[in-house]
């Protein structure tokens, strides 16, 4: 090994972006090092570079970006448990608790201050990243690096939406607002859950087509006239039992709380500045409706998805929209910024 790798690192204070070398990391008592295999580009990524959005608990001047990361165990440090050992394939959970407050160390709770991998601490766009060793999940050999790699926040993510925060229950109504990297796989969990009828909300065309393709029942361009029609006639006239926003945009919450059942929930799973607006405030507590947040996932999310790929309930092979090298970082921050081809998911690849 090298005593230096290329990393793609973003200083914090003038937001400049740059794929750096820097020096290999070593491995603490309670971590592992990786050998990163393949390494998500997400829009969290691009909100951090952009400046929307600041680390909450990171005191250093840069950090190397990305949080979704899969590998392989190159070093052990010296008290990692045995269930780890060098050569494993292992995917990285995109967050760790702090191990510090109270809630941690007598593990009474789950602690409210989740670190997150690539923001408050080093992510994955490096050759090498260092994981403690309770966020590293071993994969099957038969799921490819670039998809476990993705499992952490662009499947988990949705998933926790729809199966702990809405509690969709087979049969239930479902609305998708943005096809892209969270809401594609959005329509596959829904489809895996039992809802019906799916229905697929974005502008683009390509993705209302491949929402289609991946288990949508229905597409509908929220732009068109007779969106309100449309979606009524998709849900029988009831409409959405569930209505989540994937695209983290005001106008499609605002969309998505009109198009709600009696009893619907609003799910707000994409992030936005944005201010959230409910027109009718009466009509929405007449009708029992709710609006709910949601961020990220649980330890478990990640474990769940992983073990349901490896026995062939989830197929993510459709979700890499293109491999590109780590020295072309800059590239890949460009191509998601600009949506060339439409992207599900980017991977970097050292």
């Amino acid at each position: 090994m090298t005593a230096t790798m290329l990393a793609g690192r973003l200083d914090l204070t003038t937001k400049r972006f740059a794929v750096e070398e820097v020096p290999v990391p070593r491995p603490a008592p309670n971590e592992v090092l990786v050998a990163v295999r393949a390494s998500g580009v997400c829009l969290s990524d691009l909100h951090l570079i952009g400046g929307a959005f600041t680390p909450a608990y990171n005191p250093a001047k840069a950090v190397t970006l990305g949080h979704e990361v899969a590998g392989v165990i190159e070093a052990l440090g010296a008290d990692v448990p045995d269930r780890l050992r060098v050569g494993q394939r292992v995917a990285l959970q995109a967050g760790q608790s702090c191990g510090a407050c109270d809630n941690c160390v007598r593990a009474m709770s789950p602690c409210l201050r989740v670190l997150t991998r690539g923001v408050d601490y080093d992510g994955g766009w490096a050759e090498y990243t260092v994981a403690r060793h309770d966020t590293v999940v071993p994969i099957p050999d038969s799921l490819p690096f670039e998809q476990a790699a993705i499992i952490p926040d662009a499947v988990s993510t949705p998933y926790a939406a729809i199966v702990t925060t809405a509690q969709v229950t087979v049969g239930e109504s479902a609305g998708v607002w943005g096809t892209g990297g969270l809401g594609t796989h959005a329509v596959q969990i829904l489809r895996l859950v039992g809802s019906a009828p799916i229905v697929a909300i974005d502008p683009n065309k390509a993705a209302r087509e491949r929402a289609l393709g991946f288990g949508a029942d229905t597409a509908l361009d929220p732009l068109a006239e007779d969106f309100a029609e449309q979606l009524r006639a998709a849900t029988g006239g009831k409409g959405l039992d569930h209505a989540f926003d994937f695209a983290g945009s005001g106008a499609a919450r605002k969309q998505a709380a009109k198009s709600l059942s009696r009893k619907g929930k609003l799910v707000l799973a994409g992030l936005t500045p944005e201010q959230l607006e409910v027109g009718d405030s009466i009509g929405f507590c007449f009708e029992l409706q709710q609006v709910m947040g949601h961020y990220g996932s649980l330890p478990q999310h990640v474990e769940d998805l992983i073990a349901l790929a490896g026995h062939g309930r989830l197929d993510f092979s459709r979700s890499i929209t293109d491999r590109i090298p780590l020295a072309e970082a800059e590239r890949a921050v460009k191509q998601l910024h600009d949506k060339v081809g439409d992207p599900i998911r980017l991977v970097l690849t050292p």
